[in-house]
């Protein structure tokens, strides 16, 4: 058994599968996710778990190199906005519509969506793994 880490069999199979520039996305309980795209649904009510907490467990484990926010985020949930960005400083940050997050969730290089129960707006991100040599 583990002792420490992502103790969830598949989105510790998913991290330990990427590669440098791959994706991990991380959202809230009301991002459509295509049907391309592997979904790990953790959701067990509205609210829990939180988006923040699942994202401080992923980032025990996945080298991170670049994120990807919502332009929303900034006017729609800043609070949520700066909770991330002090969980992942000097972390390149790049905002795109939240329209074109939906869209990258089908591509090849997204490995999956991980399904928070979070009930605020905008409560995703997309992880860019990076290199850890």
């Amino acid at each position: 058994m583990k002792k420490s880490g992502v103790f969830n069999s598949e989105i510790a199979s998913v991290i330990a599968d990427m590669g440098h520039f791959d994706t991990l996305a991380i959202g809230d309980a009301g991002m459509p996710v295509p049907p391309d795209c592997k979904k790990i649904d953790l959701c067990v009510t509205m609210g829990q778990p939180k988006f923040i907490d699942v994202l401080k467990n992923v980032l025990t484990e996945l080298k991170v190199q670049r994120i990807y926010l919502a332009e929303e985020i900034k006017t729609d949930n800043p609070q949520q906005e700066a909770a991330i960005k002090a969980l992942l400083p000097g972390i390149a940050v790049t905002y795109i519509p939240h329209a074109e997050m939906k869209k990258r969730l089908g591509n090849a290089n997204n490995k999956a969506f991980i399904r928070t129960g979070e009930n605020t707006p905008f409560s995703n991100i997309m992880l860019e793994s990076g290199v850890i040599f």
